[in-house]
């Protein structure tokens, strides 16, 4: 179905089964960002977050060779003449930040081309499969526009290759991104990445929701905090899932040899 407030099914937005699956749907721009689907972004990821129903979220794109082109540089330019504001200005939430401060993990199911915008959303995902054949950068310095958003990415490829991207604007293969870990799986069509990306929610949606939060919270804040403080900040962000009672379910079901009743608490 389509996201409620939606009036040209820009996103499309499902949760069947735990998860919860955001689709990019501007085939016919490349899915490049507009300021209604930035809007339409961020109520779906604060949907995400606070439905109790949703363990994990996929997000995607109707596939037309491209996961998501960046900005719509055509819109760009129109708001430019006919506003004097930058687009960012009618962005919401422009970089991501939403989708960063989730508790609850995201995939990236990249089944084309990612550029750019595209690029900012791949990276905000905490697991990410690609499409062989594909190619992913940070073009804005071929078009005059930036990147700060792209200071994760330190923590996620080699740093020569990082600057060689952002300074030159050329698009890497997915293959070499796969190749130094950027890119957890390469699949061969559309439909196997949006298959591997199911696999993926399906066995996160069957954790424990609870230790699954606390994972993604201790090993993102880690990168800020350093090692030593990480690991301090770590046991605290544990404490709760040591005293929960899906801490007592998990041993308990193991030893009855049956699946786990999770509660989240």
């Amino acid at each position: 179905m389509s996201t409620a407030g939606s009036p040209h099914n820009e996103l499309l937005y499902r949760v069947d089964n735990g998860i919860a699956t955001l689709t990019l749907n501007r085939p016919e721009r490349r899915n490049a960002l507009t300021p209604l689907l930035t809007r339409l972004l961020c109520d779906a990821w604060q949907k995400v977050e606070a439905d109790p129903a949703v363990r994990v979220a996929i997000l995607t794109a109707t596939p037309c060779g491209t996961f998501c082109a960046g900005m719509d540089l055509r819109e760009a330019a129109r708001l430019k003449a006919d506003t004097g504001k930058d687009i960012l200005e009618h962005l919401t939430d422009p970089f991501n930040h939403t989708m960063r401060s989730l508790r609850k993990p995201v995939i990236a199911a990249l089944n084309g081309h990612f550029v750019a915008g595209g690029m900012a959303l791949a990276l905000s995902c905490d697991v990410r499969v690609g499409l062989a054949g594909t190619r992913g950068g940070i073009t804005e310095v071929k078009v005059g526009r930036g990147s700060p958003w792209a200071v994760p990415l330190l923590w996620m490829m080699p740093q020569a290759l990082l600057k060689e991207a952002v300074l030159t604007g050329d698009l890497l293969p997915a293959e070499r991104l796969h190749q130094v870990g950027f890119l957890n799986y390469l699949e061969a069509t559309p439909a196997a990445v949006l298959a591997r990306a199911r696999s993926l929610a399906e066995r996160i949606a069957a954790a424990a929701p609870l230790s699954v939060m606390a994972a993604k919270q201790c090993l993102n804040e880690a990168t800020s905090l350093g090692c030593a403080e990480g690991l301090r900040n770590a046991e605290k962000i544990y404490q709760p899932v040591y005293a929960s009672a899906d801490a007592v379910e998990g041993p308990r079901a193991f030893a009855d040899k049956r699946t786990p009743r999770w509660q989240g608490r």
